[in-house]
């Protein structure tokens, strides 16, 4: 019976015995295991094996194809001596040439033109031309996978018809190769695709094209290919750049500055804040010490900008880099940098006075629009160039003659940061506050954008009246000034509740202190507290409020009395790494007191080392008695 079962088990693997040796080979083998040392020689005699070979089961994995490289001709050798297009174009003249050589000139030719700066509607007009368009595609097939990547994009720069029987022909027969391209090649395609893409049929080659690499994202080995592919297909697909991302963190020691700017501009341009990738970009962009190009300071400046993130040693470095070079800028990167570090609230004094003074020698050649990015940009930072009223002069002039035709948006921005700036103009407060203008502000079909803008007219309304004695009109209706500042009210941040809690330890009675206080000036206060001559709080109720667009009482306040502001000031209120509020929190300030209040400013940095409820209230004390201090010493 034993030999019976060995001998069905041969039958059935027989394919496993493919190089077994001769049976008596195999008898004698048997005969010497040691595993059974007494199995009988006639037992072993009757088992039966079969001679026949069976050919190797071999799979795709084991197979090794050994592609026989083409014999060069002399078409090949032609094309790579040739140096113009017409010896380019006569080289298919009385030859034999293959649909892979006709593709090859197609490209070649139309690297020269682009080189030699020819007329492309000429080259492609020529017969010859058209010749070897017939060639690749009567012999699509027999194109290799670089050469037909590489004339898909050549017959986009030539911009030929999107209807054109070679060029669909093209396209299709890539489409049906794409599984089969290296991802070299496929990232190549995914290049330049992106921008071409306009009919039915290219989306969904291109849509295709995505669905290839996010497949084969693992095949991603080198930096250069994940900035690629973040910046063309990134926005394309959220899960490619989750996985673009990750390959980003990975291989972000070997990015060069050219790859770091690609990168930081997908992410920018996509809103997309990968802290993790950030941080490692920052930290070997920090660590190599290239000779980096202007072009990828002032990109990397915005991307971080716009993204919002805060890297101290990043922005040293960038603006000590950009410094020197700003003579050699032109306008449009002169504004692109003075934005970008504004969005980053990073006020660097040498490299804005060199801002400031390019602005004032080349204030001619730069356009309105420039312009007032860049006064919109200090006054964000509340920068006041060095060179004083010279440069507003200066800016005044170039602006004078353009503002009937501004935007009304812009305008409204621009006026509002002049406040700031305390560069106040009454033909300017005339042009916003006149009703016909602002009505054309009101009547914005987006709510949230139309209501921000309301905001700051009434700021531009208060800096008239507090701040421009010489204005005498028109400003905005008392009506627009109680609608419109109600969009001022808020949800309070921690710092503000806390601050309005500590008031109501410290005063206890409501009727002698306000929390939440709207203000006619479009201003929120978080806390108002009138003392009289002896430094005793009153009640609020009895006496007349100005600030308010509805005040209850009606008295007039006792001689010696003052009134008291206290305002949270959250970190995001504050220039980068400084204590000095940024532009519209510092003319908040100065409105608040030119109104008559004793501003009291509670910031972030002192609340947040108070542990308890009792030196909360302390402090506040004690900033209220400084500030009273600080004006009877004036």
């Amino acid at each position: 019976m034993a030999a019976r079962l060995i001998r069905r088990c041969t039958r059935h693997l027989g394919a496993s015995f493919l190089t077994m040796p001769a049976p008596a080979t195999v008898i004698s083998t048997c005969r010497r295991s040691t595993a059974e040392p007494n199995r009988s020689p006639a037992l072993l005699a009757g088992i039966h094996t079969s001679t026949r070979r069976h050919p190797p089961d071999t799979s795709p994995a084991t197979e090794q194809y050994h592609a026989r490289q083409p014999e060069r001709t002399k078409v090949d050798e032609l094309i790579e001596l040739a140096s113009s297009v017409e010896e380019l174009l006569q080289i298919p003249l009385g030859r034999k040439v293959t649909g892979n050589q006709a593709a090859a000139l197609l490209v070649h030719i139309c690297r020269q033109v682009v080189e030699q700066k020819l007329d492309m509607q000429d080259v492609v007009g020529d017969k010859r031309f058209q010749h070897l368009l017939n060639i690749v595609d009567s012999q699509i097939s027999a194109v290799w996978n670089g050469n037909l990547v590489s004339l898909l994009r050549t017959l986009f720069v030539i911009r030929l018809d999107v209807s054109n029987h070679a060029l669909r022909s093209v396209e299709n027969e890539v489409h049906w190769r794409l599984r089969r391209l290296t991802f070299k090649n496929l990232t190549l395609l995914a290049d330049y695709y992106t921008s071409y893409a306009r009919t039915d049929g290219q989306k969904v080659l291109l849509s295709d094209i995505i669905k290839n690499v996010e497949l084969r994202w693992t095949e991603v080995t080198d930096a250069k290919t994940v900035a690629t592919l973040m910046t063309k297909l990134g926005h394309l697909s959220s899960a490619l750049m989750d996985r673009l991302e990750d390959k980003g963190l990975e291989l972000a020691e070997y990015f060069t500055p050219d790859d770091t700017r690609k990168v930081m501009l997908a992410l920018a341009l996509q809103n997309r804040r990968s802290i993790p990738l950030l941080r490692a970009l920052s930290y070997h962009f920090m660590q190599k010490h290239f000779d980096l190009k202007t072009g990828v300071l002032i990109d990397m400046a915005f991307a971080y900008g716009k993204l919002n993130f805060q890297q101290t040693q990043v922005f040293q470095r960038l603006a000590a880099e950009l410094h020197p070079r700003v003579p050699e800028l032109s306008p449009i990167d002169v504004m692109r940098c003075t934005k970008s570090f504004a969005y980053l609230k990073w006020l660097n004094l040498p490299l804005f006075d060199a801002l400031a003074q390019y602005v004032f020698e080349h204030c001619d050649k730069m356009t309105e629009v420039q312009l007032c990015n860049i006064i919109m940009a200090f006054a964000r930072l509340n920068y006041q160039p060095t060179i004083g009223e010279a440069f507003y002069t200066k800016i005044n002039e170039k602006l004078n003659s353009a503002l009937v035709d501004m935007e009304p948006f812009l305008l409204v921005d621009v006026v509002w940061s002049l406040c700031i700036l305390q560069q106040i103009n009454p033909f300017y407060l005339s042009q916003v506050l006149e009703p016909h203008f602002f009505q054309r502000i009101t009547e914005g079909t987006q709510l949230q954008k139309v209501e921000n803008y309301k905001l700051k007219l009434v700021h531009i309304n208060t800096a008239a009246q507090l701040e421009c004695s010489n204005y005498s009109g028109p400003f905005l209706p008392s009506q627009c000034l109680d609608s419109w500042t109600s969009v001022a009210r808020k949800k309070p941040s921690p710092l503000g509740s806390g601050v309005r809690e500590a008031l109501q330890t410290a005063f206890g009675d409501q009727a002698k202190y306000r929390c939440g206080v709207n203000t006619v000036y479009g201003w929120v206060i978080d806390g108002e507290v009138v003392i009289d001559s002896e430094n005793k709080p009153l009640a609020l109720q009895e006496y007349t409020a100005p600030h308010i667009p509805q005040p209850e009482g009606t008295k007039p306040l006792p001689s010696g009395a003052k009134r008291l502001a206290f305002v949270a000031r959250e970190f995001p209120n504050y220039n980068s790494r400084s204590r000095d509020l940024l532009g519209r929190f510092a003319m908040a300030r100065r409105h608040l007191q030119a109104a008559g209040f004793l501003v009291v400013d509670v910031p972030y940095y002192d609340w947040l080392e108070l542990k308890s409820e009792w030196q909360k209230v302390a402090y506040l004390k004690d900033k209220m008695s400084k500030a009273i201090a600080e004006e009877m010493a004036q």
